[in-house]
């Protein structure tokens, strides 16, 4: 079990939303996820329990790096939508990167084309750029899929 760093509500460790206030439980920093103490906005250490808060980039920065370079080269065919688990995002991009392929056999796709190779690579250098902690924050706990 964990602790909503929003409300301080014990939860489930892969909850997406905590039961009492709603916010994914991971997104804000009010209150330790290990023991449910209530905790300042900077504080990277717990004075209760000694635990790490994640203030400091301490989350795993491969799944950002890889999604990153995804968007970059094959986002397009949006690898790196199906890779962070957004699915219709995914569906959304192929189809649209397909359509307009489609369409350049005729002359008319190639501005779709460009539009789906440039939102790809906003997004991977959007990825790439940000901290650890931010990548993980808003794409990964937030689940905002696009930009």
């Amino acid at each position: 079990m964990a602790f909503c760093r929003n409300c301080g509500k014990e939860v489930e460790e892969r909850a997406v939303a905590c039961p009492q206030c709603g916010v994914p439980p991971r997104l804000e920093r009010k209150f330790c996820p290990h023991c449910g103490k209530p905790t300042q906005p900077n504080q990277v250490l717990c004075v209760s329990c000694g635990a790490g808060l994640g203030g400091l980039d301490t989350v795993d920065s491969t799944k950002r790096i890889t999604a990153g370079l995804l968007a970059i080269f094959l986002g397009w065919l949006g690898v790196h939508k199906f890779y962070l688990g957004y699915n219709t995002a995914g569906i959304i991009m192929l189809v649209g990167w397909l359509v307009s392929a489609a369409l350049t056999l005729i002359v008319i796709g190639v501005f779709g084309l460009f539009v789906i190779h440039v939102v790809a690579l906003i997004e991977g250098i959007l990825y790439l750029t940000k901290s650890s902690e931010d990548f993980d924050r808003i794409y990964v706990t937030g689940r905002k899929e696009w930009f």
